[in-house]
């Protein structure tokens, strides 16, 4: 496999193990993953069935974010860090669509999301988008990084982009310092767009029943749900926009409650917050 500049990244492709990324695509009906992942996938189904629902719900809502992003907050700049396999509506897309000038860099650690990289650096001639690999735990190597410097200007807002991957960090990658790090380098105006995994939406009994299948081995665990709480914390000293921290169906959403999917099948929390 390469990506768009020819090297060959399939050395790095690890198809033994469960790649978030991979599992992700498996839940929208992809075919960029392995048996792992699907084997992943369907394990956790299992303890939660509408995974899939909540991997869809997460999408509409980064989609309906950048919508409002480019265009009532008339940002023109996006930071997308865990980017994922390409589907449809990406960041940039959605963005260039209601503005076609915005500027859109991608970050991700996958090899498989790099052998895409062509896909996501497609742009409108008035734009621009820009790949790198790198991971959330290292911000400074993306902060840094020259494609990210020519590509978007720290003197103007910028969208942080953090869509479902927040939760992989566990406390002991110390997430909190790593987004202020982040954070920190946004000029005033900027904005952050986060969703994150949680347990308080989900029914009581599946709660019970996903710990008693994980103290039996039989569900592996790489993610960190957090509580409202625990989300709040990320966004001190920012000004959460209004309905503020809540499930992604929940935001800003046009369709109707009574149309939506139910609270327990939606386990995931979105927030847009504005930096001062």
């Amino acid at each position: 496999m390469a990506d768009g500049s020819g090297e060959d990244w399939s050395g790095r492709i690890d198809t033994t193990t469960a790649h978030p990324a991979r599992r992700y695509n498996y839940w929208l009906g992809g075919k960029d993953n392995f048996a792992a992942d699907r084997e992943s996938g369907e394990a956790i189904a299992r303890v939660y069935p509408a995974i899939r629902t909540t991997a869809l719900e997460n999408r509409y809502f980064l989609q309906r974010a950048v919508r409002f992003l480019a265009g009532e907050a008339n940002v023109r700049q996006f930071l997308d860090i865990g980017t994922g396999i390409p589907t449809a509506d990406n960041t940039h897309e959605v963005a260039q669509s209601v503005a076609p000038s915005s500027r859109i860099v991608y970050v991700d650690n996958d090899p498989i999301v790099l052998t895409h990289a062509r896909a996501l650096l497609t742009s409108t001639p008035e734009g621009a988008t820009a790949y790198i690999d790198a991971d959330l735990r290292d911000p400074r190597t993306i902060l840094d990084d020259e494609s990210l410097r020519k590509t978007l200007d720290f003197n103007q807002p910028v969208a942080l982009m953090l869509i479902a991957i927040v939760h992989f960090l566990f406390d002991e990658d110390k997430p909190y310092e790593l987004v202020k790090t982040l954070v920190d380098a946004l000029p005033s105006g900027s904005y952050v767009v986060m969703t994150h995994g949680t347990a308080d939406l989900n029914d009581p009994a599946a709660r019970e029943y996903a710990l008693r299948e994980i103290q039996a081995g039989r569900l592996k665990v790489d993610a960190r749900p957090r509580s409202h709480d625990e989300v709040a914390a990320f966004f001190t000293g920012l000004e959460v926009l209004e309905p503020g921290i809540v499930p992604v169906t929940a935001w800003r959403n046009p369709v109707p409650e009574a149309d939506r999917p139910p609270l327990v099948d939606t386990a995931m929390y979105g927030v847009v917050a504005r930096k001062p």
